[in-house]
C-alpha cells in the first residue's frame, strides 16, 4: 500500500522498505490543449549539496542531460502529452551510488513552451508524483497536486534528503513562475 505524503510531512523510504537501493520517480498527469496545443509537462531532478545548489552544473537531470556524473541519476526520455495510464515521466536513481556530496534531490516538474503557449499549471489535472521500488514496480509513496495554480509553470513537488543512513521523502508543491530558467538560478 502506497503511503500518501503530504506537504512539510518527510516519510523515511528506506525505513519503510529495508534494503532500498533502487527507485523510480515518476511523473503523470492527464492529457489537455489549450490554445491549439498539449499541454507538455517535463519531469527534471536537481542534485543539491548541504547548501542547497547544485554541487555541480552536471548534476541537473533534464532531457538534455539525462545521466548524473557520478551514473546515480538517469532520465529516459521525455512524454510530450501525458497519454495513457501510468507515469508518464520518469527519472531512475540508484540511491547507493548517488555522490557523497549530494545531500537533497529536488524533482521538478515544469511546462515546456509555456509563455509561448500560454499554459499554466491551472490547466493541468490530475498530476502527481510517485516514488516506487524499481526492484518489483511496488508504488512506495505518492503525492497528488491538488492545488489549482493559476499562473505557475514551474513547480518543485517533492525531495528526497539523507538523513544519517536513510533517505526521507517530502512533498513540497512549492509553484514558480517563470519556467525552468527561474528553477536553475534558485538552485546554481
Amino acid at each position: 500500500m502506497a503511503i500518501q505524503v503530504e506537504k512539510r510531512k518527510p516519510v523515511s523510504i528506506t525505513k519503510e522498505q529495508p534494503g532500498l537501493n533502487k527507485i523510480i520517480a515518476g511523473l503523470g498527469w492527464d492529457p489537455a490543449t489549450v490554445n491549439g496545443h498539449p499541454v507538455d509537462l517535463d519531469l527534471s531532478l536537481f542534485m543539491l549539496g548541504a547548501d542547497g545548489k547544485l554541487v555541480a552544473d552536471e548534476y541537473f537531470i533534464f532531457y538534455n542531460n539525462e545521466t548524473s556524473p557520478d551514473g546515480s541519476a538517469h532520465y529516459p526520455g521525455d512524454s510530450r502529452g501525458g497519454e495513457g495510464e501510468g507515469d508518464d515521466e520518469v527519472i531512475h536513481i540508484n540511491l547507493g551510488k548517488i555522490d557523497s556530496r549530494v545531500e537533497f534531490l529536488y524533482f521538478a516538474v515544469t511546462i515546456d513552451q509555456c509563455e509561448e503557449r500560454g499554459h499554466h499549471f491551472g490547466h493541468v489535472q490530475n498530476s502527481y508524483i510517485n516514488i516506487r521500488n524499481a526492484v518489483d514496480n511496488s508504488v512506495l509513496c505518492q503525492y497528488k497536486l491538488q492545488e489549482n495554480f493559476t499562473t505557475e509553470d514551474s513547480l518543485i513537488i517533492a525531495a528526497i534528503s539523507r538523513n544519517g543512513g536513510e533517505w526521507n521523502v517530502e512533498a513540497l508543491g512549492q509553484a514558480f513562475s517563470g519556467g525552468l530558467y527561474t528553477l536553475i538560478e534558485l538552485y546554481q
